[in-house]
């Protein structure tokens, strides 16, 4: 059965936060096939966007009663009262097991329900202080790109609803799926939630990258032991300079990067390939199944042997 994803749009909705899911959830049969199926909703079948556009809908609030995923594009300006019968119906969903997911200040919305109180949220980093003002009940976390919470899932400003999106394809369907949808949306595969999302530097061309060769040499070289010391030294800084820099170019340590990287290598190995965990680790540079156990599971929440079990399309049987 295909996920039904419903996508609210309510009073000033912002029309790129609008427009996300359906790239995504909307991609082409030929990128996910019947996985998912989506429509947009709003309350009466009429709201106006914040760039003055009138959008008229095929369906109002009854959509949400089938949904099994509810995104919430933010709005600009932030929403100051949502209507009661919003509320009351992503209460309802929720209630029922529906997944609910705001992209950037959307956030608001949701928090309006109360259903985030006692969680940490992500936003907009701009309207980050605004949100944990009006709702001291929640932990606001300005710095991450996306919190998946199980039924709720909050993501940063703008693009890192993307990020948003592609992660649950990655959570229901695999890597590789959500690396084939990447594709076609000409996106960053995998960020994740954790990493930063004021970055410096958000664009960084080869060109302007000093760093590019270096991190191009660590993913042909996944599977070797690489030392701080060694891929400063492959990028000709100190390893201060590499340290501060790496941080500014990527938001993230050279370490949590490599990581990173080998994670998503395991990922993909496990889904089409019959290499066993321990053949997998060794790939991947974590030399041992248990190492690779014991950090997968921090990433996935989940083991390598489950989420192969999960996610392999290969069709062959794997190794023990």
């Amino acid at each position: 059965m295909p996920v039904f994803v419903a996508v609210l749009a309510v009073e000033d909705v912002v029309p790129f936060n609008l427009g996300i899911p359906g790239q995504v959830f909307g991609a082409p049969a030929s990128v996910l096939g019947d996985r998912y199926q989506h429509s947009v909703c709003a309350p009466g079948g009429r709201v106006r966007t914040s760039g003055g556009l009138v959008l008229q809908t095929e369906h109002g609030l009854d959509l949400l009663q089938r949904a099994d995923l509810i995104i919430l594009p933010g709005t600009d300006p932030i929403t100051t009262e949502v209507p009661d019968e919003v509320l009351d119906s992503l209460r309802a969903a929720h209630g029922r097991g529906a997944r609910l997911a705001s992209l950037c200040t959307g956030a608001f919305i949701l928090a309006a329900t109360g259903l985030l109180d006692g969680r940490q949220a992500a936003t907009h980093w701009f309207y980050a202080p605004e949100l944990a003002a009006r709702h001291p009940a929640i932990e606001v976390r300005p710095e991450v790109l996306f919190i998946d919470d199980g039924q709720l899932l909050t993501s940063a400003g703008l693009a890192a609803g993307i990020d948003l999106c592609l992660h649950i394809v990655r959570a229901d369907h695999g890597a590789e799926v959500a690396n084939r949808c990447a594709r076609y949306l000409v996106a960053a595969p995998h960020r994740p939630g954790g990493q930063s999302q004021y970055i410096e530097r958000p664009v960084s061309p080869a060109l302007l990258n000093p760093l590019a060769a270096t991190q191009t040499w660590l993913l042909d070289h996944l599977d070797r032991d690489v030392t701080i010391n060694q891929m400063a030294g492959h990028a000709g800084m100190s390893r201060r300079s590499f340290t501060r820099r790496f941080r500014v170019e990527t938001g993230t340590t050279p370490l949590q990067w490599l990581l990173d990287q080998r994670i998503m290598l395991a990922r993909r190995l496990l889904e089409t390939t019959d290499r066993s965990v321990d053949q997998v680790a060794e790939e991947c540079g974590m030399r041992t199944g248990p190492m690779l156990r014991r950090h997968f599971r921090a990433v996935t929440g989940t083991t390598p042997t489950a989420y192969r079990q999960t996610f392999s399309h290969h069709g062959a049987t794997p190794q023990a």
